[in-house]
């Protein structure tokens, strides 16, 4: 796939997050279909979802976390990270803070 189209998909990916994230609070289940028209988008076009991205989705239900929808603390225990959960069904997601050197 050429650069441009790249370049061009990750920008029409970046414009439905922002649009997703406009909508999260009048319009709910139009927020959910910009996301899912952002994840088709980039799976058709073999493009990776950015990780800042790719955080504001929740694996389980596949809606947008914004910090109405989830609760994000930061916890110390073993390695500490980052903990987001879903407040619509729960699933956590955890992001490590420190980078592991092989």
């Amino acid at each position: 796939m050429p650069d441009d189209a790249r370049r061009i998909t990750r920008e029409r990916i970046r414009i439905l997050f922002d649009l997703a994230q406009k909508e999260e609070l009048k319009n709910p289940e139009r927020a959910q279909r910009y996301i899912i028209l952002a994840r088709r988008l980039a799976s058709r076009n073999r493009v990776h979802l950015p990780s800042n991205l790719k955080h504001l989705i929740c694996p389980g239900c596949m809606f947008y976390m914004s910090p109405i929808t989830s609760r994000t603390r930061i916890r110390q225990t073993r390695e500490p990270h980052i903990t987001i959960t879903c407040l619509r069904c729960g699933h956590i997601i955890r992001i490590p803070l420190r980078s592991r050197i092989p």
